[in-house]
């Protein structure tokens, strides 16, 4: 008797296949759908979307492309290549120009212009050239620009010098923030404000600050001394030294201007005023303490 196969699983696994072309070919269907929907609310005709859409693979192409060249230093060789052969055609430094240096040597700018000195133009660093220039002590700014074909321009804004700062070791000249210029001999330092103490470099803004409280002894004041990193003593032109509290200094000093305007202190035999007691004032004379009569014309009035 013939035995006849059965086919159902095959039927079934048939069926399942076909179900699931089915569902496959309902779900691009709505995507498609759902695309071209989309697709249609854009405010574009179907040749500027082809147009758009070929723009962007032509993008995306020429942006591997130039990362692969990157990776190669292609842009770099070319850019240096490009670069001497405008040097022979004449764009190279030959020269350069520096403007508004005054009292620095102007030969420190042109030690570091000269390194670039026959470099094709198109490769001169700009930037780090300025870097280089604003390592120097007397150069509080600096503008580097190119004069085609064969010129750099240096613009120097000089740093002021201010005062004179005393060190352990030698003079230096600094400018109103402390900043030290450059050193200085004692002969060449007479007349300039005298800053001395530990840690005046540090308050030199302060001091300048201080004294203009005090507009018409500013210019009276020929040292000051930073104290135990926390107060002034001055000391004027006439050799009187005014010692000035730690706190609340500047009104002090205006307290010693006011007593100076009414009583003539400098230039008088009072040879040191101590005002460190908040409201008080202690004079001494060239022989020790003042006696009455040399404080009669020169008695602390109640500030």
């Amino acid at each position: 008797m013939a035995k006849v196969k059965r086919s159902a699983p095959g039927v079934r696994r048939s069926a399942a296949t076909r179900s699931r072309n089915q569902k496959a070919r309902a779900a691009r269907k709505h995507t498609a759908s759902a695309f071209d929907r989309f697709l249609a609310t854009l405010p574009f005709t179907d040749e500027q979307l082809h147009r758009i859409f070929l723009f962007l693979i032509i993008g995306t192409a020429l942006a591997a492309v130039w990362f692969v060249a990157s990776l190669a230093g292609l842009p770099a060789l070319a850019h240096e290549r490009m670069a001497h052969s405008a040097a022979e055609a004449g764009f190279e430094v030959r020269r350069v120009k520096v403007t508004g240096v005054e009292r620095m040597n102007e030969l420190q700018v042109y030690e570091r212009a000269l390194a670039e000195r026959e470099r094709p133009m198109a490769l001169v660093d700009l930037e780090a050239l300025r870097t280089r220039l604003l390592d120097l002590s007397w150069v509080r700014d600096a503008r580097v620009s190119r004069q085609l074909p064969d010129t750099l321009i240096i613009d120097i804004v000089e740093r002021q010098e201010h005062a004179v700062l005393a060190r352990p070791d030698r003079l230096m000249l600094v400018d109103a923030t402390g900043h030290e210029l450059e050193p200085v001999s004692s002969a060449n330092a007479k007349g300039k404000l005298l800053i001395s103490g530990p840690g005046a470099k540090k308050q030199v803004a302060e001091l300048d600050g201080l004294l203009d409280a005090a507009p018409a002894l500013k210019p009276q004041v020929a040292e000051a001394e930073w104290v135990g990193n926390r107060r002034w003593n001055l000391t004027f032109k006439t050799g009187q030294m005014l010692a000035l509290p730690e706190e609340n200094s500047s009104a002090a000093l205006v307290r010693f201007a006011k007593l100076d305007g009414m009583h003539r202190l400098l230039g008088g035999k009072v040879v040191a005023v101590d005002m460190r007691v908040q409201g008080q004032a202690a004079f001494r004379c060239s022989g020790g303490p003042c006696n009455q009569n040399s404080l009669a014309s020169a008695a602390p009035a109640n500030p």
